[in-house]
C-alpha cells in the first residue's frame, strides 16, 4: 500500500474525505445526499446555473426530492453546489454522474463523459478517487477515462484511482432510496476497488464488489436490457392477443399469481427515462467491435421504439369510430414524464406520442401535473415551452380524445371518465381505478 492509497483509507474511514459529485441530477442529488448523511462533505458540480443557485437556496430540484433535505447541510457548510470546474481538485474523491445518450445514429455518446474527464485530468491531484457512475458500455472506463486521466502523467493505481460503480437510481420509489441499495464496485486493480468499496460501504447498505470495471460496466447494461426485453416481450404480446380480443393486462395479471417462474411486466407507449431505451443499444453497438450479433437486444430494442406508433394508429381509429376525422382533431395527452409520479421527461414516449400526433394533423395539448411547462430535451428540443392544461370539464369536453400515456397518482380519473368523449388509455389505469365503458380504449 502505498502513501497516496493509505491516506485516501484513512479519510474515508474517519469521515473527512470531500466527495466531489459531477452532475447533480436524478443520479448526483441522491448521491450527495447520501453522502451527508453518512458524515461526508460534499461539493457539488453542475454546469446549470439555475440547478446551482437553486440548491444553494435550499430549494429542491426534483418533485421527489424536497428542497429541506439539503437544509442542515447547507447550514452546516458541509455541502455547497458549484459550476466552477477548476474547482475539482479540492474533492478527495469525484464520482461522475453525467448523461451517456446516444446519437442520432444510435451510437454511444460520450461527449459529457469525456469533457468531464478532461476536466478532471486539467485538476487531477495525487491520492485522488475518481469513479464513474454513468451508464456505458464495457471498456468504457479503461479505454476512455483512463487515457486522458494519464495524460498528464500520473498513473491509475499508483497515482490516482479510478473505478468504475453503475447507478442503480429508481426515482419516485419510496422503497429504495440510495442508501438502500446494493452498489456494485468494480476496478482494475486492488487498491482503486478496495477504496471505492470503502466509499459506497459508508454510504449503502452493501457493495458488490466485480473483478473489473468492464465487469461492472456490464453488470448495468445487464440489468437494463433484462427490463427492456421483457418489457418488449410484453408489448408484442399486447399487439398480438390484441388481434385476438384479449386483454394483456386481464392474462398478466393472472399469470402473476404463478408462484415461481414468472415476473410480471407491464406493456406500455414505449420507453422512456435515460437508461431502458438506451443502454441496449450501447450493448448492441460494442458486440460489433467483437464481431458478435446482439440481434435480441437489438430487437427488444426496435419493438420498444415501434410503440408509439402503434399507439397512434389505435387513436386515429378510435377517433374515427366517432365520426370526426383524426386529421384536425384535438388530443390531450395525460401525463408527459416516461413513469409515474417523477417529472422526468428525458426519453419520454410522451413526446414522441406529440409529434405523431401532430404529424397527422391532429393538435396535441397536454396535462401533467409535473410538469407544468415542457423543458427542452434532446430528440424535442421544437416541444419546449409548451405548458400543461388545466384538468377541468371544460378541457375535457373541449378536446375529441385523451390520449393517457403516463399512469400520475393523484389524477382525477373518474373526472376523465366523465368528461371526456373519448379516452385512449396505453396504461390500463382507467380499469385499474374501476372506470369502463364504451368511450374507453386500451392501447
Amino acid at each position: 500500500m502505498n502513501a497516496n492509497e493509505a491516506r485516501m483509507r484513512a479519510l474515508l474511514s474517519e469521515r473527512r474525505a470531500l466527495i466531489g459529485i459531477v452532475g447533480l441530477g436524478y443520479v448526483g442529488l441522491p448521491l450527495a445526499l447520501a453522502a451527508l448523511r453518512a458524515g461526508f462533505s460534499v461539493l457539488g458540480f453542475d454546469v446549470d446555473p439555475g440547478r446551482v443557485a437553486a440548491l444553494n437556496r435550499g430549494e429542491g430540484a426534483f418533485h421527489h426530492i424536497p428542497g429541506e433535505a439539503l437544509g442542515p447541510a447547507l447550514a452546516a457548510g458541509t455541502f455547497a453546489a458549484t459550476g466552477d470546474m477548476a474547482r475539482l481538485h479540492e474533492p478527495d474523491a469525484v464520482l461522475i454522474c453525467v448523461p451517456t445518450p446516444l446519437t442520432r445514429h444510435r451510437e454511444p455518446d460520450l461527449s459529457y463523459v469525456e469533457a468531464t474527464a478532461r476536466a478532471i485530468a486539467a485538476r487531477l491531484r495525487p491520492g485522488q478517487l475518481v469513479v464513474l457512475e454513468s451508464t456505458t458500455y464495457p471498456g468504457t472506463t479503461d479505454e476512455v477515462m483512463r487515457p486522458i486521466l494519464e495524460a498528464g502523467g500520473l498513473r491509475s493505481g499508483k497515482d490516482f484511482f479510478l473505478a468504475y460503480s453503475p447507478e442503480r437510481e429508481d426515482p419516485g420509489n419510496d422503497q429504495f432510496d440510495t442508501a438502500r441499495i446494493p452498489k456494485v464496485v468494480g476496478a482494475d486493480d486492488d487498491a482503486a476497488r478496495t477504496l471505492a468499496e470503502a466509499l459506497y460501504g459508508a454510504l449503502v447498505v452493501r457493495t458488490v464488489p466485480v473483478s473489473s470495471a468492464a465487469a461492472a460496466e456490464a453488470v448495468k447494461l445487464t440489468e437494463n436490457i433484462f427490463r427492456s426485453v421483457n418489457i418488449a416481450l410484453v408489448n408484442e404480446l399486447k399487439l398480438v392477443y390484441d388481434a385476438m380480443g384479449i386483454d394483456v393486462w386481464e392474462v398478466i395479471q393472472a399469470a402473476a399469481t404463478k408462484p415461481f417462474g414468472f415476473m410480471p411486466f407491464q406493456p406500455g407507449p414505449g420507453l422512456g427515462g435515460h437508461c431502458i431505451p438506451i443502454d441496449p443499444f450501447y450493448l448492441a453497438w460494442k458486440a460489433r467491435e467483437f464481431d458478435v450479433p446482439a440481434r435480441f437486444v437489438e430487437l427488444a430494442g426496435e419493438v420498444n421504439t415501434r410503440m408509439p406508433y402503434h399507439v397512434v394508429e389505435r387513436l386515429a381509429a378510435a377517433v374515427d369510430r366517432t365520426g370526426r376525422a383524426f386529421s384536425g382533431a384535438t388530443v390531450l395527452v395525460l401525463g408527459l414524464a416516461y413513469k409515474r409520479n417523477v417529472e422526468d421527461t428525458r426519453e419520454s414516449p410522451a413526446l414522441k406520442l406529440i409529434r405523431l400526433i401532430e404529424g397527422r394533423g391532429a393538435v396535441a395539448l397536454y396535462h401533467d401535473p409535473l410538469v407544468p411547462v415542457l423543458p427542452a430535451t434532446r430528440e424535442h428540443p421544437e416541444l419546449a415551452g409548451r405548458c400543461s392544461q388545466p384538468l377541468t370539464p371544460e378541457t375535457l369536453r373541449a378536446v375529441d380524445a385523451v390520449l393517457i400515456a403516463t399512469d400520475h397518482d393523484g389524477v382525477d380519473y373518474a373526472l376523465v371518465a366523465e368528461h371526456a368523449r373519448l379516452v385512449v388509455d396505453t396504461r390500463n389505469v382507467m380499469a385499474r381505478h374501476g372506470l369502463t365503458g364504451a368511450t374507453i380504449v386500451k392501447a
